[in-house]
């Protein structure tokens, strides 16, 4: 099939052109820079100029496609809002097109926000977007199925290799800043994860076997403790690994204290059992114990 992929250059569209073209599959990756669409060139794949916030590009692509999957999102989270609306009309536009035809759309969500205390499954409902959480991706392709479209929704974890690693990154970006790396309490709370090769297959397995409405879980490990996330940071950097209070924590974390102290937990039993996906990928503190970025900086005095 010829596969239109949204933030092909991206950490994590870049390995779903990957997995795509090694099963076979023509890619069509959108760039909206000239190094982007040299790097898919390179890559072997097409090239569709343009953006997001260029809906003419992404009708173009939906109609030259078999198939959409959408992985770009502006993760600028002071333009959170902006963004979220963004994400919306690009997935509603895709969507214009392939309505009243079989072709399918595979849309991203996140597993943020869906349940506490307890594993996140493929039955729960995404959160209605809300000034608290604005993000429709998952909202506005179950509208789209509702029209006839066949489109499902990955939702993801902390995505990681070795260069990246989700959320995790800004922990990691703070502890440099601030010369300690922190948690919450008891640091108890978990995060799941899943590396970004295990993730891009998932996409594949998922598109080519798609079920309108369905929600599929990239969830390797279920969940990685705080405590354990923050002392492997601590070590890369060679920084003091410290608990917070909550209050705390609002002061040191800033706009992202509202996540670390949250469970982020999620379960892909049933995604696995229905698309045949087996994760085996390296886990989250292993490829953090091997990221050569983690460059030591001074203590915190």
């Amino acid at each position: 099939m010829r596969m239109f992929v949204t933030g092909a250059t991206g950490f994590i569209g870049s390995a779903v052109v990957r997995e795509l073209m090694d099963a076979g599959h023509q890619v069509l990756g959108l760039a909206r820079s000239e190094a982007g669409a040299e790097s898919l060139s390179k890559a072997g794949a097409e090239v569709q100029r343009g953006s997001l916030e260029d809906l003419e590009s992404l009708r173009r692509g939906a109609e030259a496609a078999d198939a959409v999957i959408h992985t770009a999102f502006n993760h600028d989270f002071s333009k959170f809002v902006e963004n979220s609306e963004l994400d919306k009309r690009a997935i509603e536009t895709i969507g214009s097109v392939l309505e009243g035809s079989q072709r399918p759309l595979l849309v991203t969500s996140g597993l943020a926000t869906l349940s506490q205390g307890r594993p996140a499954t493929e039955e729960d409902d995404p959160r209605p977007p809300s000034p608290a959480y604005p993000r429709a991706s998952e909202a506005t392709a179950e509208a789209l199925v509702k029209r006839g479209v066949r489109a499902a929704t990955v939702r993801l974890p902390q995505v990681h290799n070795t260069l990246k690693q989700g959320f995790v990154s800004y922990l990691i970006a703070i502890a440099r800043e601030k010369g300690v790396s922190a948690y919450v309490g008891e640091g108890q709370n978990r995060w799941a994860a899943v590396h970004v090769v295990d993730a891009a297959r998932l996409y594949r397995l998922a598109l080519e076997q798609l079920e309108p409405g369905a929600r599929y879980h990239a969830v390797a490990e279920e969940g990685v403790p705080m405590r354990d996330i923050a002392e492997s940071i601590g070590r890369g950097l060679e920084v003091r690994v410290v608990s917070l209070s909550a209050e705390a924590a609002e002061r040191h974390f800033g706009w992202f204290a509202r996540f670390t102290g949250m469970d982020l937990t999620g379960s892909s039993v049933q995604t696995q059992q229905r698309l045949g996906w087996r994760p085996t990928g390296p886990g989250l503190i292993a490829d953090l114990e091997r990221a050569e970025y983690l460059s030591a900086v001074p203590a915190a005095q």
